[in-house]
Order: C-alpha cells, then sequence, then structure tokens
C-alpha cells in the first residue's frame, strides 16, 4: 500500500496501528443526506455502515413491533413453551440453570422474574467458575433435582452440554436448553433445544445474545400461558419491563446491535432510564451514572461490575441482583460487587503484566507470530479472559491465555475480525487437545491438560494462520472523517446522538483531528492520560486517553514536547457536577510530519 492510500498518511501510529477511510457508497451517502435532511456527516456515518435508503427509518426508528421474530420460527420453541407453561400452571419448580457471564445473569433474572410474576416456582443456578467451569455439571443438575427442581432451563449455555444432560435426563429432569453459542451437528438430550446457531436452523437471527433468546422464550410462553387461559384470572406481565435485562446483557455480550438486537437494545435503555429495576438502580449509583444510560454505560461501567461477582467473588450475585425487587439487598449486593470489582482489576494487572514479560521473553511480541498464546501457574481464571482482550487489542491478534493449577488449565481466548476463533476451538476439542472447549468467532474458553497446551497452541497457529495473514492486511483503525477543533460542538455530539445504540456493527463514530498539540497532560488513576487539545488558533478541546499507559500512547501525549499530533477518537458529552462540555476519548495518535 501507498501512503496515499492511509487516512491523513498514517501507516503507523504510535500504536503501531494504520489508519483507514471506513469504505462507504458516496452516491448512498449523498442521497440519505438529502433524504434525512440532516448533515453530511449523518449520512456518510449510516453509509459506512451499510445503511441505504430502504432500511433508513428502520435503522434510525427500531421498532419492536416490526422487528422482533415470532417466537415460534425458532425450531424447539413450541416444545419447550409448552412444557414450561405446564409446569407454571401445575405448581412445578422450574430452575434456572445459567452462565456466570452478564449474558447469562441477565438470561437467568429475567426467566426467573417472569416465571414468578406469572404464578409459578423459580430459582436460579450460577455454576462456580473456578470449581465448576463454565455450563452444566451433572453434579449440579442432579442436586437441583433433589432439591424438587422437575424442570431445568439452561440459559446461555447447554448446546454441547452431553453428558450432564444425558444425566439429567436419567434422572427424569425435563432440560431445555435456551442458547446462542455455536452447535455441533448432534445435540444433546433434551426436550427442547432453542438456539438460533443450531446447524438445521434457518432462523435469521443467529446474531442474538441468549438474553435474547430468552426474551424470545418468554414471550412465546406468555402466548402459550394466554392461549392455555392462564391469566383469565391474573393479570398478563407486560413484557417490556424486563427490556433493561436484555439490553444490558445483548450490549455486554458484544452481539451486533442490527436488526432486532438494535430494537431490543433502544428499547431498553430507554427502560433502564426508568431505573424500575432495584438490582440495577443500585448498581447504577454504586458505578456513579448520574445520567440517561447508553450502551457505553452498560458495557463499561454495569456490565464489569455484574462479571466481576463471577470472576473474583460469588457466581451468583450478579443474577440475584438482577432478579432482586428488596431495596435493602440490592444495595448490599451492589456494594459487594463494586468491591469486587476493584479487586478484579487489581488482579487483571497483576496478570497482564506476566503475561506481557512472557511474550517478551517467547518472542511472541515480534510481528506475524500468529496466535499469542500465554499460560502461567497461579494466574486467577477469573481474569483470563479480560487479558485476552487486553493482549488482542495491543498485538492485533487473537490471543489465548490459560490459568494452570496443577495438571489442569483453564483459559479464553480474544479474536481480530475475520478469525473464527470458536470453530478453532471447537475443532480442537473435537480432535482430543481439550477437555472443553467452545465458544463465538470472537471469543472462546477452554479447559485442557496442562502437558496438552503446547500442542493446541500449535494446533490454532496451524489452523488459523491463513486467516490471520488475511485479516492482518486490515488491521488498523477506521475513520469517519476529519473534523476541526472547532467542529467538535455539542450539536455535533447530538447530531451523531441520533445513530445511536453504538456497538458490534454500529460501532461509535471515530474522528481524527488533524495538526494539534497537546498544551497540558497528567495520570490519571493508575493508566488513564487526560489532557487539553490545542490548535493554531487557540480553540481547546478538554480529552481523556483510557489505558493509555498501557501502550506507547500514553507517553506519546505526556511527553510531545508541543510536536503536532493528529488525534484519533471518538466525541461525547461529559457530565461533571452539573455542567456538560464535549470531550475526546483518544483512541490513537499520529505524528503529524
Amino acid at each position: 500500500m501507498e501512503s496515499g492510500d492511509f487516512f491523513l498518511g498514517v501507516e503507523r501510529s504510535v500504536t503501531g496501528r494504520r489508519w483507514f477511510s471506513r469504505d462507504l457508497d458516496e452516491r448512498t451517502a449523498l442521497a440519505l443526506t438529502q433524504r434525512l435532511d440532516e448533515p453530511e456527516i449523518v449520512g456518510r456515518i449510516l453509509a459506512a455502515r451499510g445503511v441505504g435508503l430502504d432500511d433508513v427509518d428502520t435503522f434510525l426508528d427500531p421498532s419492536l413491533r416490526r422487528l422482533l421474530p415470532d417466537p415460534s420460527h425458532l425450531k424447539g420453541m413450541e416444545a419447550a413453551t409448552k412444557r414450561l407453561a405446564r409446569a407454571v400452571m401445575q405448581g412445578e419448580k422450574v430452575a434456572v440453570f445459567g452462565d456466570y457471564d452478564v449474558d447469562g445473569a441477565t438470561s437467568s433474572a429475567l426467566l426467573a422474574r417472569y416465571v414468578r410474576a406469572v404464578g409459578g416456582v423459580a430459582a436460579i443456578y450460577i455454576p462456580d467458575r473456578i470449581d465448576e467451569g463454565y455450563g452444566p455439571n451433572a453434579d449440579a443438575m442432579l442436586g437441583l433435582g433433589r432439591e424438587g427442581a422437575s424442570v431445568i432451563v439452561t440459559v446461555d449455555c447447554g448446546t454441547t452440554a452431553f453428558e450432564p444432560l444425558k444425566a439429567a435426563a436419567g434422572a427424569g429432569i425435563d432440560v431445555i436448553v435456551a442458547d446462542h453459542h455455536e452447535a455441533e451437528a448432534e445435540l444433546p438430550p433434551a426436550v427442547a433445544v432453542v438456539n438460533p446457531n443450531r446447524l438445521d436452523e434457518e432462523s435469521p437471527h443467529s446474531h442474538m445474545a441468549a438474553v435474547g433468546v430468552t426474551f424470545l422464550l418468554v414471550v412465546g410462553l406468555n402466548r402459550a400461558l394466554r392461549e392455555a387461559g392462564w391469566f383469565a384470572g391474573r393479570a398478563e406481565p407486560d413484557l417490556r419491563q424486563w427490556l433493561d435485562l436484555v439490553a444490558l446483557g445483548t450490549v455486554c455480550d458484544v452481539v451486533p446491535l442490527v436488526g432486532v438486537n438494535r430494537a431490543l437494545v433502544s428499547r431498553g435503555l430507554s427502560v433502564m432510564a426508568a431505573r424500575g429495576n432495584a438490582g440495577l438502580r443500585a448498581l447504577a449509583d454504586v458505578a456513579g451514572i448520574d445520567e440517561p444510560p447508553g450502551a457505553y454505560h452498560a458495557g463499561y461501567m454495569l456490565g464489569p461490575r455484574i462479571n466481576a461477582g463471577g470472576r473474583i467473588g460469588r457466581a451468583d450475585l450478579g443474577a440475584r441482583l438482577l432478579a432482586s425487587d428488596d431495596e435493602v439487598e440490592a444495595t448490599e449486593i451492589a456494594a459487594r460487587l463494586d468491591g469486587y470489582n476493584r479487586e478484579r482489576q487489581a488482579t487483571e494487572l497483576s496478570v497482564l503484566n506476566a503475561a506481557l514479560d512472557q511474550i517478551e521473553k517467547t518472542g511472541q511480541d515480534a510481528p506475524d507470530t500468529g496466535v499469542i498464546f500465554v499460560a502461567g501457574e497461579g494466574w486467577h481464571p477469573g481474569v483470563v479472559g479480560i487479558v485476552a482482550g487486553r493482549l488482542t487489542d495491543r498485538f492485533n491478534r487473537p490471543a489465548c491465555v490459560a490459568a494452570i493449577n496443577g495438571e489442569r488449565a483453564t483459559g479464553s481466548g480474544r479474536s481480530i475480525a475475520g478469525v473464527d476463533l470458536g470453530a478453532a476451538v471447537i475443532a480442537a476439542r473435537q480432535s482430543g487437545l481439550l477437555l472443553k472447549g467452545g465458544g463465538h468467532v470472537m471469543a472462546a474458553g477452554f479447559a485442557a491438560q496442562t502437558d496438552g497446551l503446547q500442542a493446541f497452541g500449535e494446533f490454532l497457529n496451524t489452523r488459523l494462520k491463513a486467516e490471520i495473514a488475511e485479516a492482518s492486511q486490515f488491521r488498523g483503525l477506521k475513520m469517519d472523517g476529519a473534523l476541526s477543533l472547532g467542529a467538535a460542538t455539542r450539536d455535533l455530539v447530538g447530531v451523531i446522538g441520533k445513530i445511536a445504540p453504538f456497538g458490534t456493527k454500529n460501532p461509535e463514530p471515530r474522528f481524527a483531528i488533524p495538526d494539534v498539540r497537546v498544551s497540558w497532560s497528567k495520570v490519571v488513576g493508575a493508566n488513564h492520560v487526560s489532557c487539553t487539545l490545542s490548535g493554531a488558533d487557540g480553540t481547546r478541546l478538554k480529552a481523556i486517553a483510557f489505558r493509555a499507559m498501557d501502550s506507547e500512547l500514553g507517553p506519546a501525549l505526556l511527553n510531545g514536547d508541543g510536536a503536532p499530533l493528529h488525534i484519533a477518537g471518538k466525541l461525547r458529552i461529559n457530565s461533571w457536577r452539573g455542567t456538560e462540555s464535549v470531550q475526546m476519548f483518544i483512541d490513537d495518535a499520529a505524528p503529524a510530519w
């Protein structure tokens, strides 16, 4: 590539990345601008996200009435809702077995809340990340049966849990799976497996989070109960009241925010703003959220605190918080989760530093060395996924991090666009290299014998080498345009906000501000940099770069000596003590020469 192929000519930024302009159809951008009667930047942003004249109205006004699919289109849904309706009406105990992440916690709380709201009996079980690992296990399933559960619904897990579900079936327990993880040709023994990613499924909604699938299950169950006359003598609940849970789980599971997902999140954030859920209200308070929540608040302020329970503390705390209507209990759990989150941050930093040392010693920091694979004795298994994500961000390559405990290791991996890590991990398990393994295109989890880790790492590199090489051609940051400091106004941020909620497949717009100087800067917190950007005309803009000290970005902002820089990032409104101002959230920087 020639330097002219790069945005502002940036072939290598201070963090080693290329800058590109987002691809878009210029005619579509112009047509959208004229149709919407909005500033040109809006049409360009929409066109760059694949939005056209035919679907722009639905994109900007994502109505659930139009976009929510009929639950019955999913295979297994009729059998699942029929069995659950019978359980509710006959007073059978329904146990909800969820994953320990935010998607699992929200799915569990949603289903349990609904069953209780319509007069049923529900209990939640979240396995311990360290002692039990991901997904159903036979001991837990049989234990739930002994405690009186005749029906177990696994949410955000269960699709590949063959032996545990076989054990449950043998004990006379009816199991229903509501999941979204990649499936195999064979399905586990269950009353129903509701999963848009079944290999025999033709649903166009394979991109839904588990909480979205669970919401469809609730919609279908509500319909089944209505048809059975269950609401003749009792109030039928308004299912929209639980969309705050659906929005939170969908955002935190990083699924594409398009179609029905966009509608669920858009409506769910409005419900969240009403602060009707006691647990979410308490969590927002400890997180210091004092404004209407957006996808950023859900993904970066609420989600990590819920996840902290599963990573560091008690795995069931997040689901308990979200399912609680007790103000005192909610306040107590939220405070505990906030404390666990601070502990998680310290543990994460320790493991990250150890991983970086290992990467340097093994030469994996060299370019084009394939999948980053690190493992350590005593590393906390609750933070390996986060550390893998940090390594992926830093090196722009898939990364797997394993915590070793004697002869066994558990780990997580994160990938980059264009590299299907989940399929590779499943293939490794099917080849006998792993004890457990599965995941998505962008993330995976695994368990292995410690002496088998090297073979697993070699398998991943062999399988993914071509995908990584192809994806590496397009590594870098994509820009939606260049702005002057003076153009970074509240009006512009307001216009951009019409395209929210932002997330996967609808990334928050990123702009480059060329040829500015850092006139003031300092480290805040452990590794963030707060600074002021100044233009030649005296215009100034406040900015912050999170985790900047983890890369070369921090030193570049602190020690620039007034040298001109191109700055790339997102524009947001910063609220502080009742005052609002535009602030840039810096992603990268490059010398302006």
